[in-house]
């Protein structure tokens, strides 16, 4: 099995070496990425496939093929480490951020028995899926009462005297019954079995493997559900059952359903594929929802949608959608739009790398919800010399509206929601401490919001 490793944005040349993957293999992870939705239009957007050489985008994830696999990790800086030491620590936070996404709860114990240097991300995933599914098939699968009609030789339930005097007329033998009765085969135990079957198929970890067996085994009864047609809807999650809303969030990624999608080409193969900038936006809203906590500030994820433009018949065109609104009461007091690239480091640009649309795309914000304080949040990185936080602050051309730039260190959760509390509280001291010299007036911009 030729497994490679390569952060985003990275290549890796075609070759022999261990930092080499052969030509063979690259063609058919290339094929089994171009057929991912996440590909695009022009089938570039997971892989850039070269002449001798493969580029990763800015999707992360994994991607197998037969007898070939390419992980793809985030470029998040451990300083200091490096090898498979490094490789470890970013599977590490990149696991840390879809459970924060995914509201999973992965207790001390289980991230300190993984084996994050030697597996992939996808076979860490399956072990977490699988130990928490044993766990709670031994403790009992969950039932419901559901309803069913049947000819029986004797009365059961309930008489269904329309059918009785009609279909069954003509046999007083039988009668027609409607009753409830208590079953395991439930859209919850379906979906369930659906994963098992599906990660049956991909994981190539001897324990994963012989997990994902007894499981499978425990659902023989359970009926098999092609993936699309189960039914998500018909899921009923309350105090009896709550303990299965992990699996239900980790089934969900697994088969397809949030931020990655899993597909297969003319090749054998599949993907498991994750949008950083998705991911970000989420795992930001959330750590921020907890930051926030204790305050009278509130924050609404993918919000507002209001429109920038009004027809003549007063229907709206061009709807926007912010990624983060802060708000006070009715009141929006911060815009955070997150962007999952990194700013540039030298003091010397005032741009900072910051792209012309991402600015015109905040006061287009900034004017529909009438909010003074909009925020560009990227990924810390150690090539900035300042700490994460705000770097600078610019005053809109003509309006009491200021543009902040600011970052946040994925690399330690210990201290996110800190830093996030203070980037959304300007009066902290957190504030970074040469912002005097960016952003002229700086006692008045800090009195104005």
């Amino acid at each position: 099995m030729i497994r490679r490793t390569i952060l985003e944005w990275e290549t890796i040349r075609y070759g022999e070496a261990p930092d080499e993957i052969p030509a063979h293999a690259a063609d058919r992870i290339a094929a089994i990425a171009t057929a991912s939705p996440l590909a695009g239009r022009g089938g570039g957007g997971v892989l850039e496939h070269g002449r001798n050489r493969l580029r990763a985008r800015g999707v992360v994830g994994v991607i197998a093929a037969a007898g070939c696999a390419l992980e793809i990790l985030p470029k998040i800086d451990f300083p200091g480490e490096h090898g498979a030491e490094m490789t470890g620590r970013i599977r590490r936070r990149l696991v840390h951020m879809l459970a924060v996404a995914l509201d999973l709860k992965i207790d001390a114990g289980q991230i300190t028995a993984l084996d994050w240097q030697r597996e992939t991300l996808l076979e860490i995933l399956i072990r977490l899926f699988s130990e928490k599914l044993v766990d709670a098939v031994r403790q009992g699968m969950p039932r419901r009462y559901v309803e069913h009609a049947d000819d029986l030789p004797v009365l059961r339930g309930r008489l269904d005297v329309t059918r009785q005097f009609t279909a069954l007329a003509a046999e007083p033998s039988r009668l027609a019954c409607r009753y409830d009765a208590l079953t395991a085969d439930v859209a919850l135990n379906r979906i369930m079995k659906a994963a098992v079957a599906r990660l049956m198929r991909i994981a190539r970890n001897a324990n994963n493997q012989r997990r994902l067996h007894e499981l499978a085994f425990a659902y023989a009864d359970i009926a098999a559900v092609p993936i699309s047609a189960l039914r998500w809807d018909e899921v009923v999650l309350d105090r009896t059952n709550s303990r299965w809303r992990e699996l239900i969030n980790l089934a969900r990624l697994l088969l397809g359903e949030r931020f990655q999608t899993t597909s297969a080409g003319s090749s054998s193969g599949f993907s498991l594929l994750f949008e950083m900038n998705t991911l970000f936006e989420e795992y930001v809203a959330r750590m921020l929802k907890r930051a926030l906590a204790d305050t009278n500030l509130r924050v609404v994820s993918q919000g507002g949608r209001l429109y920038c433009l009004e027809t003549d018949d007063r229907r709206g065109l061009f709807q926007t959608r912010p990624d983060i609104l802060v708000k006070r009461g009715g009141e929006i007091v911060q815009i955070i739009d997150t962007k999952w690239k990194r700013i540039a480091s030298r003091v010397d640009d005032p741009k900072q790398g910051v792209s012309q649309g991402d600015v015109y795309q905040m006061m287009a914000y900034g004017q529909l919800y009438r909010c003074d304080r909009l925020t560009l949040l990227y990924p810390y990185h150690s090539a900035i010399t300042r700490t994460d936080g705000i770097h600078a602050a610019h005053k809109v051309n003509g309006m009491d509206r200021w543009l902040e730039m600011a970052t946040v260190d994925v690399s330690r959760s210990d201290m996110l929601c800190e830093r996030l509390r203070a980037i959304a509280s300007p009066a902290s001291a957190m504030v970074a401490d040469d912002a005097q010299s960016i952003i002229p007036a700086w006692p008045a911009f800090k009195a104005n919001l």
